[in-house]
């Protein structure tokens, strides 16, 4: 069940917000604990046993690796903690990541003619999310920033809340764990501020990112042979809007969603693509994701504090992890050390601050861009080749024009899009518009939230009604 689904739009989430006002508020985190179970069994059907299972698991071992407990040694602390971090891991790496092995070792005896079998498992929607959850949980407790969650219903509320469940954001246990106790208050001004986020989210979704789709999925399936100069721009810029205007425009939905249901998530976007570095892009790019990777991966290999060698190393680990993370295909690995190398590369040269000077600023930022561009023809192509195919044309000027797919694909309304869209990013830093029009009570933002709410928030409606909306591309992670 998607969020832009009428399904979802005009049932589910009314009814279940009727739900929470109408019960009491002791019953709400099961209220919101069931509801996310039967959306996510809705999607993911028999995997749900998967999910179901990791909960038992992570749940039955918190309470023993809390810290200070007499009853349980330190050195079995560690044992369990390994342990359940290493079953979430394991559960991870079969689903998501043995089929690709598998493939890849066939590949290998195909050449000395041998014959090894594939393995093909369904990828479980949310996996690299839920296992990311699981970790936070006992790790945070582990340090004893956190202590375990007893109430079981309280636990499966912060793995499997539906907002966050499936795409993000990646919500640290210590971030939420205040917010879990079941006298937690629910009010109309939760809605009110939520509500104005969420159709922020469903109108970047639904006008922006579905609209350039069919033009961005031209430009990608163009053969070799036909690819062209022109084709190769408007696929990656149209890609680097169309995945900003999606993945960007799920996390407000979640985010309104959540506060909706009384939660406060965490951002996370923050205008990435005003970046003048490609350091500043990863504290404005899902920034739930580097925060995770930052405590729970660079900051245990010990950070910057062992040398510099040590910290390109580390850096180096942490982008091989984030592009794997994001799916198993070795252009995901191409783009994870890409961005490793640009940060290395900021940090040795002393690139990674903003120049004071403004010119200099602003051609910094063209720079990023342009960089953060080339990233993502590796990010949406089907294999390395392809990839490499369209870079070389992106750098090969020529005046063949496009095909007759692509110029199908780009009608006046998609290029109009692409055009507002593309200006839309290149504004000022700020402000960033989703806490803007949650939180702020200026003028503008009154006019804001009343022109989305009316005018935005229609057109949204009659673009769903109409079944053009598609599934959010972060699903596949």
């Amino acid at each position: 069940m998607s969020f832009a689904s009428p399904l979802f739009l005009w049932f589910f989430m009314p009814l279940l917000l009727a739900a929470l006002l109408a019960t009491p508020r002791t019953w709400r985190n099961g209220v919101v604990a069931v509801a996310s179970l039967v959306f996510y069994a809705s999607g993911a059907g028999g995997t749900t046993v998967l999910l179901l299972a990791c909960m038992v698991v992570n749940y039955l071992a918190g309470p023993r690796l809390e810290a200070g407990r007499e009853d349980v040694d330190p050195a079995l602390r560690k044992k369990i903690l390994l342990g359940v971090i290493g079953f979430d891991l394991a559960v991870l790496v079969v689903w998501k990541y043995l089929g690709f092995a598998t493939e890849q070792l066939a590949a290998i005896a195909g050449v000395v003619g041998a014959d090894l079998p594939v393995v093909h498992l369904a990828l479980p929607i949310g996996i690299s999310f839920y296992t990311f959850h699981h970790i936070s949980y006992v790790v945070d407790i582990y340090r004893g920033e956190r202590t375990a969650l007893r109430d079981p219903v309280s636990f499966i509320t912060y793995i499997a809340m539906f907002p966050q469940l499936v795409a993000g954001p990646i919500v640290r246990y210590r971030e939420i764990s205040d917010q879990l106790p079941q006298q937690r208050t629910h009010r109309l001004d939760d809605i009110a501020a939520g509500f104005p986020r969420f159709a922020l989210g469903l109108c970047k979704k639904v006008i922006i990112a579905d609209s350039l789709a069919p033009l961005v999925d031209a430009c990608f399936a163009t053969p070799s042979h036909e690819m062209t100069f022109g084709i190769a721009w408007l696929g990656a810029v149209g890609y680097t809007l169309q995945l900003y205007f999606d993945f960007s425009g799920y996390s407000d939905m979640a985010i309104g969603l959540g506060r909706m249901l009384g939660f406060r998530l965490p951002e996370n976007f923050a205008r990435p693509y005003s970046s003048v570095t490609i350091t500043e892009f990863w504290r404005r790019w899902h920034m739930s994701l580097s925060r995770w990777f930052r405590d729970y991966v660079y900051i245990p290999l010990g950070g910057n504090r062992h040398g510099v060698g040590k910290t390109y190393r580390n850096l180096g680990i942490v982008f091989v992890l984030t592009g794997f993370w994001h799916g198993a295909n070795w252009t995901f690995l191409v783009w994870g050390l890409f961005h490793g190398a640009l940060l290395v590369m900021e940090r040795g040269f002393g690139w990674d601050s903003a120049p004071e000077r403004k010119n200099a600023r602003l051609a910094r930022r063209a720079l990023t861009m342009l960089l953060v561009v080339v990233g993502w023809v590796f990010f949406r192509s089907a294999d390395l080749g392809k990839a490499l195919v369209m870079l070389g044309h992106l750098l090969l000027p020529d005046f063949s024009g496009v095909s007759d797919a692509v110029s199908a694909a780009t009608t006046n309304q998609r290029f109009a899009i692409l055009v507002v869209a593309l200006v839309i990013v290149v504004l000022p830093t700020s402000p960033v518009s989703g806490p803007y029009l949650e939180s702020s009570r200026d003028k503008i933002a009154n006019v804001a939230r009343i022109s989305l709410m009316t005018v935005g928030l229609a057109y949204a409606a009659i673009l769903v009604a109409g079944g053009t909306f598609s599934p959010f591309l972060y699903y596949q992670f």
